[in-house]
């Protein structure tokens, strides 16, 4: 990965980015006036979330999560992010969606953190029972997090081309391979991604009571707790990391390696899970199975290969008929300022990364660069905005920040390939704003949440403040009549769906869940 040597490969052309997809899947976490996390019902406006489409709840019943359809542009899809977050707004009554990853204040008592209830079915249930089994393994505080997935899919002219002039016998196999190379790159740059776009430096103290941790107070007396030059807790070890997955031999480098290592992971039990059972003293199941990790899903990675799944497949199941369709990025904290949790310029930058990701070159990633870049993402994590800092490069150690510079130049003339196509600067301004917080740690994200909590006396107060400004903002923004009616059919149809899906059950949950667990 020489970033020195970067070129274009002489068969790309701007006209190749016209065919990229791009939808996001955006949490938030529901919050009461006085600032503690929602313990209501899933508003019932808003359909079925086990059956909706675009609007469902992600780990806790109180965090919900709004899901776009794949746009051909950025702007459809941010418009459309924009919609649903009116629908959610108009249904909260006097709750607010809070605006930051890391959550409002939450209840003491891990049993007060609801679980997702997704109705009667077999398969609700089990969805349910998969947000028990992290609750006991990991603690119900980890599922009040929110983020942002970026999901995109790279046009098949760009491959079609690619596989021309690469002598490969197999389009499938090359495109899976072009796929795994971005990933691969992409958990290189994470470091990058999480200085530009981290903005959880602080926590409420409620989320580590009870908790070993670095972190210090904002100010005296403080009911923020920070970590000075902090980006991203989210992404660290009060986030979503944890010391099981770490150890997990799950590589990038081959698409059936990659399959056979999450499907070992799932096969595979675990002492610790063990000892807590699958079911509690009455039998009632607790947890899906004891296994390193219950379903696919469960496995946390920056990045992840998907395919769209049909009905009762798996993921891996469908990349290994399929292969990969698209990437999810899943690196990203909320933005907070955004009415949406994410800008423009944001994604335009995500895209220009992407491609950079996928045309750069990508040598095979094992263990000890993984260990290596970890230590990166830990660094990071918790000193990015230091100007001092170094991590250790594939080239040996350098200052992160000169790091950072030499990559987001290298971006250079893939933003200028998007913009020539598209017509605009967008992207080319997107890239000058990250330029600009590579060079003054003042401008990034995180360090605007730290100032603006010093100035309010809390993220707390930051956060509700932000809150409210979006719920007024979006419950002024109007719908089309025509999208007004199609998300109302949409809802209605989601509850018929969940009652005909409870309907057809001819199992008992028991039987179901023991059928599953073999």
């Amino acid at each position: 990965m020489k970033t020195q040597q970067f070129r274009l490969p002489e068969w790309f052309s701007s006209d190749l980015v016209a065919g990229m997809k791009r939808g996001i899947e955006k949490e938030g976490l529901r919050m009461r006036p006085d600032g503690y996390a929602a313990r209501t019902p899933h508003p019932a406006d808003l359909g079925s979330k086990l059956t909706h489409p675009y609007i469902t709840t992600d780990y806790s019943e109180n965090l919900l999560e709004l899901i776009t359809k794949p746009f051909s542009s950025i702007k459809e899809a941010l418009d459309m992010l924009r919609e649903l977050h009116v629908l959610v707004h108009r249904s909260l009554g006097d709750e607010l969606m809070w605006p930051l990853s890391m959550p409002c204040m939450t209840a003491d008592n891990d049993e007060d953190i609801p679980l997702a209830d997704y109705g009667t079915s077999n398969i609700g249930k089990l969805k349910t029972l998969y947000r028990s089994g992290l609750g006991v393994r990991y603690g119900r505080k980890m599922q009040t997090i929110a983020g942002l997935h970026y999901n995109l899919s790279i046009g098949d002219d760009l491959f079609d081309r690619w596989f021309k002039h690469s002598g490969d016998q197999d389009f499938t196999s090359f495109k899976n391979d072009k796929y795994l190379a971005l990933i691969r790159n992409f958990k290189r740059l994470t470091p990058l991604v999480l200085y530009l776009l981290g903005a959880s430096p602080a926590v409420c103290a409620s989320f580590i009571k009870g908790r070993e941790h670095h972190l210090v107070p904002l100010s005296d007396g403080s009911c923020t707790y920070y970590q000075p030059h902090g980006t991203s807790l989210r992404m660290g070890k009060l986030g979503y990391t944890n010391s099981v997955q770490e150890d997990l031999n799950i590589e990038y480098n081959d698409l059936n390696e990659y399959i056979k290592g999450l499907r070992a992971a799932i096969g595979t039990p675990f002492k610790d899970f063990s000892d807590i059972g699958v079911d509690d003293k009455d039998g009632n199941p607790i947890q899906i199975n004891d296994h390193i990790l219950q379903i696919e899903n469960e496995f946390y990675s920056p990045i992840r290969p998907k395919q769209i799944t049909k009905s009762g497949e798996t993921p891996t199941a469908a990349l290994a008929d399929r292969g990969i369709a698209y990437v999810e990025f899943r690196a990203i904290d909320l933005d907070p300022y955004s009415d949406i949790g994410i800008r423009v310029q944001t994604a335009c930058f995500l895209e220009v990364l992407a491609v950079y990701c996928l045309l750069l070159d990508s040598p095979a990633l094992y263990k000890d660069e993984e260990k290596r870049l970890q230590a990166n993402i830990d660094t990071v994590v918790n000193h990015g905005r230091n100007t001092d800092l170094v991590i250790n490069t594939e080239i040996g150690d350098m200052y992160l920040h000169d790091w950072i510079v030499k990559h987001l130049t290298n971006m250079q003339i893939i933003a200028d390939a998007f913009d020539d196509h598209h017509g605009g600067n967008a992207y080319r301004e997107a890239l000058a704003m990250m330029q600009g917080k590579a060079t003054n740690p003042e401008f990034t994200l995180s360090a605007q949440i730290e100032t603006d909590s010093r100035r309010l006396g809390s993220t707390w107060a930051l956060g509700k403040l932000l809150a409210k400004k979006h719920q007024n903002d979006l419950l002024n923004h109007a719908l089309s009549q025509e999208n007004e009616a199609h998300f109302a059919k949409v809802a209605k149809d989601s509850i018929q769906e969940q009652a005909y899906i409870e309907q057809a059950d001819t199992l008992s949950f028991y039987d179901y869940i023991q059928s599953y667990r073999q």
